[in-house]
């Protein structure tokens, strides 16, 4: 498969891992170039020219997912050169948007929008009808963007060292929230749990809302949220910003240390978004919608709506990427397993 320029170094062993300002610049530049260049159709894509594109979500709307789909989705249908509706089917952890996905067109009209949780899945649901890697076709990762773990502020603990400390003086008593069993905002506090070797008590929410607004309201004590959530919160000193889920600090918090920095040298856990299209999508038709989208995030109303939500762009080839998709699928189920997390 042919590219028309380099791409950002992608290291699948571990978390992906947001390029620093040189690196992200260049890649900036390279999407630029990419910007008014276009591709010869094909024969599958100009049958398929009349329909719009479908961008399916496996989760509800105004959720991270979905505001990242339509940011790009303007610009994204004109660097195709259809619309992009996105559609979102929740439900069952992503599963019933996922089985959509897989039994789309493979014309390129039929793609849909993924995050950690695709990864995941397979590691705590027991029967899915599908492979999270085989039975779909990984494009590229858009980008990745930090969790924070915050704290309300009446808890005695201003760093991680501070909160480890207090966690094994107090076995048991501390308590932090997620977005739900098996979420990825779960396996970050189990993370941090298994690193730091504390007891701290999990709570389930159904989504990010009302997690967020209960740590706000100190009805729990701790929870990893989105670091764009947490920004508003972390200025106007309503919540405690402990550390960084990733490996390099974020420019919406630049101050705030990585867990990784504060002593757990081991801790690296991203956000990622990526889009992928149904199993067996032709070449021609992967190649064309990943220049497509490396195109959309260099336009600059796209560019800055994610970074805006905390994302480092990435961009990373299909190739890159479904190496990525599998590294993560035996990463979250090695944390799956030391969690001890199971859901029938």
């Amino acid at each position: 498969m042919h590219h028309d320029s380099p791409l950002p170094a992608f290291l699948p062993a571990s978390p992906l891992q947001p390029p620093g300002l040189r690196r992200r610049s260049a890649l900036l530049a390279a999407l630029a170039s990419l910007a008014g260049s276009a591709t010869v159709p094909s024969a599958a894509w100009a049958q398929a020219a009349d329909r719009p594109v479908r961008m399916i979500l496996p989760v509800s709307a105004g959720s991270g997912v979905d505001g990242v789909a339509r940011a790009l989705g303007p610009s994204l249908g004109k660097a195709l050169g259809r619309p992009v509706v996105v559609e979102n089917f929740p439900g069952a952890g992503g599963i019933t948007g996922t089985s959509m996905i897989v039994k789309g067109i493979k014309d390129g009209s039929a793609l849909g929008m993924v995050s950690n949780n695709h990864v995941v899945n397979p590691s705590v649901f027991k029967n899915i009808p599908y492979d999270a890697v085989d039975d779909i076709t990984p494009i590229t990762v858009i980008g990745a963007t930090p969790f924070v773990l915050v704290a309300h502020p009446s808890v005695a603990s201003r760093n991680v060292r501070e909160l480890i400390a207090l966690a094994k003086a107090q076995p048991g008593a501390l308590n932090y929230g997620s977005s739900g069993n098996g979420t990825i905002l779960h396996l970050a506090a189990e993370m941090f749990v298994h690193e730091a070797q504390v007891d701290i008590k999990h709570i389930p929410y159904r989504g990010m809302g009302p997690l967020t607004a209960d740590v706000l309201g100190g009805q729990i004590q701790l929870a990893f949220i989105a670091v764009a959530v947490a920004v508003p919160h972390v200025k106007a000193g309503t919540l405690k910003a402990i550390g960084l889920s990733s490996t390099t600090r974020s420019a919406l918090l630049p101050d705030l240390p990585t867990i990784a920095e504060q002593g757990l040298a081991q801790y690296a856990l991203d956000g990622w978004v990526a889009v992928v299209g149904p199993a067996g999508l032709p070449k021609a038709e992967t190649e064309r919608v990943y220049q497509a989208v490396r195109a959309t995030l260099a336009v600059p109303e796209a560019r800055d709506a994610l970074l805006a939500q905390g994302y480092q762009l990435q961009g990373t080839t299909p190739e890159a990427t479904t190496a990525f998709f599998r590294t993560e699928v035996a990463r979250m189920a090695k944390l799956v397993k030391q969690s001890g997390l199971k859901i029938d």
